[in-house]
């Protein structure tokens, strides 16, 4: 009898569980067994598995087999288990010291020809496998650098199983073919799925920074609310006629936002890796990425979710990034309030008959809207032609509940004659509001240290009006608002949350009344008085 074990990563969510793979072989007829709740995908193994190792000219033992997935009571799916299967098979049939294999994580889908293909998840998987305590991981070739960016841990890369025997039993290893340069690699080509990209509208580490915000004509309240949103991490609503500029401000957003630190790359590119969107030849997400899903989205594609094993949705791939909801009417409505939650608890909790699953989701949320079906209704002119009861209509597919939760609400106006041909000043650039962001951003910082808070809009009320405290008398007219109606409860401490914001972009120690005053006016849209550039407010 011979029996080795060797461990695999689960993956639930962005979460892994380390998996112990064992093989025992006994004395009876040849026959190979899986057991552990595999799904279907897995079961498959044991022919790629089979297959791989005779191909790479090891002996497939003539016995009876049995492998087993541990602990048994956690689902297991996927192709990432193969590697490990088959080296236990060898351990067990002592092709391979099982010794060596015990303290070994190994992580990798096997083709027919023994080649170790790469998976999806690499980076939590391996994550896992450092929480757990192990040092040393077997990864594809192709996927090493992303698994290195764990710190504390030795990354084996194979391209082959008969490169990994060969590691592991100190024979010489066996020269592969070099790949071809300039052409996709055949071993990542089926981490992509068709139109997963284009069905997403995510453009993640690969957005564009050729666009500019100095390419927006006009539109200087929509800037300063753009400005304002990437200090303080505060939802936008942009509203306006059509080919105002509302998508080119949403697309250069992420620009202006900072770079992500170390721990925020590390949380994006999981959930990336996860869902199979890592750009090639770039493991770490550095940038905010940033998804534009159609209106036609459904609420799985927006939340996450589908058949079978939960994937992350748009929400959780812009985590820590931009959500552009571009025609936001057309949006169902149960898509629309399913974003409530996550924009409120940064996070998507899907339930689901074989278990729960958490997705990130911590996202600037920008919506864009026209103001009637025809795009042309104003409170100066008359070129709408649509009846009172159809803009009610249309304006009504925005719930209450959801706009409250926008911190930022902004009508974008037609670009004038002068405008457009370049008579008036060119607003700033891209450069020089990102850096007023980046210093906000850094008060902020020093501001909350201590505390489990990175931004402005992260902030509780209760927080805000207890420990930091505004200028005496700057919140007055904020107050009346809420007597009067105009605005709820949180919307008193969303507005004390950009206020906030305002102070940061302007070098102010505490908000004063002007702060809140512009605070007020981009939430409600009523004029304050008060120039709408934060330059102007220095």
């Amino acid at each position: 009898m011979g029996f080795a074990r060797t461990c695999s990563v689960a993956l639930v969510g962005v979460e892994g569980v380390v998996v112990e793979v064992q093989a025992d072989l006994e004395p009876g007829v040849a026959a190979f067994t899986l057991v552990g709740l595999p799904d279907k995908s897995l079961s498959e193994s044991r022919d790629r598995v089979r297959a791989a190792v005779v191909n790479s000219g090891a002996v497939w033992p003539q016995k009876k087999l049995t492998v087993g997935l541990s602990p048994a009571s956690v689902p297991k799916g996927g192709s990432g288990f193969d590697l490990a299967v088959a080296c236990a098979v060898l351990g067990a049939a002592e092709r391979i010291d099982p010794r060596v294999l015990s303290d070994i994580v190994m992580i990798g889908e096997l083709g027919l020809d023994g080649r170790v293909r790469p998976v999806r998840g690499v980076l939590p998987a391996v994550l896992a496998a450092a929480d757990a305590g192990y040092e040393q991981v077997v990864v594809p070739e192709c996927a090493a650098a992303e698994a290195s960016l764990v710190p504390g841990i030795s990354v084996l890369g194979v391209r082959s199983l008969g490169q990994l025997i060969a590691v592991l039993t100190d024979e010489p290893v066996p020269e592969e073919d070099p790949d071809e340069a300039g052409r996709l690699h055949p071993l990542t080509a089926g981490l992509r799925m068709p139109g997963t990209a284009a069905a997403t509208g995510i453009h993640g580490a690969q957005h564009d920074h050729g666009h500019d915000l100095a390419d927006v004509v006009g539109q200087r309240s929509a800037r300063t609310a753009v400005e304002v949103a990437a200090a303080g991490g505060h939802h936008l609503f942009l509203e306006g006629p059509p080919g105002a500029g509302k998508t080119m401000l949403a697309e250069r957003l992420p620009a202006v936002l900072p770079r992500l630190t170390r721990g925020e790359s590390l949380e994006v590119t999981a959930v990336h890796s996860v869902a199979g969107l890592l750009p090639p030849g770039k493991p770490l997400v550095d940038v905010a990425p940033y998804c534009a899903p159609h209106h036609s989205a459904t609420m799985q594609a927006l939340v996450g979710g589908g058949q079978g094993v939960a994937r992350p949705g748009a929400v959780s791939l812009a985590h820590r990034g931009v959500l552009f909801l571009d025609e936001t009417p057309e949006f169902s409505g149960q898509a629309l309030d399913a974003l409530r939650q996550p924009l409120e608890a940064g996070h998507v909790v899907i339930a689901r008959s074989a278990g729960v699953v958490r997705f990130p989701a911590r996202f600037l949320m920008v919506l864009a809207a026209n103001p009637c079906p025809c795009g042309r209704f104003s409170q100066r002119d008359d070129l709408c032609d649509c009846p009172p009861s159809a803009i009610r209509r249309y304006q009504a597919r925005l719930s209450g509940p959801l706009l409250d939760r926008v911190d930022l609400r902004v009508e974008v106006d037609r670009v004038t004659r002068s405008e457009l041909t370049g008579r008036g000043a060119r607003g700033e650039s891209t450069e020089t509001v990102a850096g007023r962001v980046r210093t906000a951003r850094e008060r902020a910082a020093v501001r909350l240290t201590g505390t489990p808070w990175r931004t402005n809009s992260e902030v509780p009320g209760r927080e805000l009006r207890s420990r930091w405290h505004a200028s005496p008398g700057a919140l007055d007219e904020a107050e009346r608002s809420l007597e009067r109606g105009v605005l709820s409860a949180r919307g008193l401490d969303r507005v004390l949350r950009v206020a906030w914001t305002v102070a940061d972009l302007v070098g102010h120690d505490r908000p004063d009344a002007t702060d809140v005053a512009l605070a007020l006016q981009l939430r409600t849209g009523v004029p304050r008085g008060v120039p709408m550039a934060i330059g102007a407010l220095s």
